[in-house]
């Protein structure tokens, strides 16, 4: 018998093919088109595909549209976002100000307890909820471990962040905008 004589297998993917369907199952993840478990479900078909047919099965529903095609979903994207962003806009002009402090070696203790350098008496505040800091000509905010997080600008506090005059700070649900001396009302 000669090797001509065994039936051909199909070849087996590449770690390149691999790497493409990988990239199509995080941008349909990315984009909402796949929930997490069928995310992960995919994944594990794309990493022990033993033929490259299956990679193109955990993948045929996503793969990449047409330039036209994805303008028209961004666009869509966008209009659909515009009504929030007004909604923020308006929102954030109302807003209560908050002045920020004089710089000193003291960091300012934001929370519910008594004692604390500025005390914000809601539900969703922590007890020592978060600390405001000088350091040089800034600001930086810390998130002290608060059960309903601190936000600045929309994002979650990790660690600690710089701030400053007219960023939207959120300690549990309450809402403030940072405002400097002079520029309050």
């Amino acid at each position: 018998m000669t090797s001509l004589d065994f039936p051909a297998r199909p070849a087996r993917p590449s770690d390149a093919d691999r790497e493409r369907a990988l990239h199509v199952l995080r941008e349909g993840a990315a984009e909402g088109r796949l929930s997490q478990d069928t995310f992960l479900r995919r994944l594990e078909l794309v990493l022990t595909a033993q033929a490259c047919s299956e990679l193109s099965l955990a993948t045929a529903d996503l793969e990449s549209r047409g330039k036209a095609q994805g303008a028209v979903l961004r666009m869509v994207g966008r209009m659909s976002a515009f009504h929030i962003r007004i909604r923020r806009a308006w929102r954030t002009e109302r807003l209560p100000k908050l002045m920020l402090p004089s710089p000193g070696p003291i960091p300012l203790t934001i929370g519910r307890a008594p004692g604390v350098g500025l005390r914000l008496n809601h539900e969703t505040v922590s007890r020592s909820h978060a600390a405001l800091r000088s350091e040089g000509k800034g600001w930086m905010l810390r998130d002290l471990g608060s059960t309903n997080g601190t936000c600045v600008n929309g994002r979650r506090v990790v660690g600690e962040v710089p701030v400053g005059p007219g960023d939207h700070i959120t300690f549990g649900h309450v809402d403030y905008v940072l405002t400097e001396r002079g520029n309050g009302p």
